[in-house]
């Protein structure tokens, strides 16, 4: 019954991390068992075995459970020994057949700490995951570990070189403004829209010359777009405005402006947050290969934070994931995968107008509704 369903058949290929003596129990039946758990409320290996032993009965419908639930232990050793690419490369190609795929769809890439696999009497930072976030789908595209003593600039190559991006909009933060990952999303046939902060050097100051040119000459012989957009509520006021120039000759006047590849667009972008406290305005700047309207940056831009709402605040949240001290060998990455996995699931499942807490919190007591989770 379960086995055969498409999530599932994503994942029983696997190659299995152990060997000779060290397999009791068949590689789907801890997989399957993990999914389900995480999905219904466990946040770890022991919560995943309790959820197993409650739902035995239940479970042993579709697994062959003639050796029982796989202890805490059996899963934590499993896991910590799969090779996290090829977990990882299972979960991309589901998700990829889960997402209805338009023409400049946008994909948000960022980062976030497990702040409990922090250990600080060994001297190890926390572990860093890089995600890719699909906006329109509301999905969690893929995932990557940062390596120690390194940086989301190395992750995110090789992130993207795992995700089929084609005619999608690549969006990263000022951190990621580097020319070889610009270039690696047009080589993956994609456009970009990259943020430029202060410690982008020349490539910040002549942005902000130039458009403070631009506006000294109100703009009356500049070529350009612009949009605007307001949102009132919760005793706040935001309105911003966002300018786009296309113009060859404006764009050479970066000085290094050879060094971004297929560069189309230059942005500028004014927010104003009135509260009944203050009044803050910031400026922000970006460079796109994207060719597109005033308003279609307006909201591109403004989407990518969906990534901080609806994953990173997700994970603490629903799945308490800054909690987790799971920190061993593969284990952290595979762990996030399964969160990822369990998250991406229960949105797809809209029957009940609840968050998804509260959904995990019904998988777990109704196992029909839980059918429909996992069997879309």
């Amino acid at each position: 019954m379960l086995s055969e369903t498409s999530v599932m058949s994503y994942f029983v290929d696997m190659e299995d991390p152990r060997t000779g003596e060290n397999i009791s129990h068949p590689l789907v039946n801890i997989v399957m068992i993990a999914i389900l758990g995480v999905i219904c409320g466990a946040d770890g290996w022991v919560d995943i075995e309790r959820y197993g032993n409650a739902k035995r009965e239940w479970l042993g419908q579709f697994l062959n459970l003639e050796k029982g639930i796989p202890s805490h232990d059996t899963f934590g050793r499993f896991f910590r020994w799969l090779d996290e690419e090829a977990f990882q490369a299972c979960f991309v190609r589901w998700t990829a057949s889960l997402c209805r795929r338009t023409q400049g769809q946008l994909v948000a890439i960022d980062g976030k700490k497990l702040r409990r696999s922090q250990e600080r009497r060994k001297g190890r930072d926390g572990i860093w995951m890089v995600s890719a976030w699909v906006s329109e789908n509301r999905l969690v595209l893929g995932q990557k570990k940062v390596n120690d003593k390194s940086n989301e600039i190395t992750a995110i190559p090789e992130l993207l070189e795992q995700l089929d991006i084609t005619d999608c909009v690549v969006t990263l933060d000022a951190l990621n403004t580097q020319t070889e990952i610009a270039r690696q999303i047009v080589e993956a046939q994609a456009d970009y829209i990259l943020a430029v902060k202060e410690n982008q050097g020349t490539l910040y100051e002549d942005l902000e010359m130039l458009f403070k040119g631009f506006e000294q000459e109100y703009y009356q012989e500049v070529v350009y777009q612009t949009a605007q957009r307001e949102n009132v509520g919760h005793d706040r006021q935001e309105f911003r405005q966002i300018w786009v120039v296309s113009e060859p000759d404006y764009r050479d006047y970066l000085r290094s402006s050879k060094l971004w590849v297929n560069l189309k667009s230059l942005v500028k972008l004014v927010t104003v947050r009135v509260t009944p406290q203050k009044t803050e305005t910031s400026i922000r700047y970006f460079i796109s290969s994207w060719q597109a309207s005033a308003k279609a940056f307006l909201e591109a831009i403004r989407d990518h934070w969906q990534i901080e709402n609806g994953l990173h605040w997700v994970l603490d949240i629903a799945f308490r994931e800054d909690e987790s001290r799971i920190r061993k060998n593969h284990a952290p990455q595979n762990m996030a995968v399964l969160r990822h996995l369990a998250l991406n699931l229960l949105k797809q499942e809209t029957s009940v107008n609840v968050g998804i807490a509260a959904r995990r919190k019904m998988a777990g007591w109704d196992n029909d509704y839980l059918l429909k989770v996992v069997c879309p």
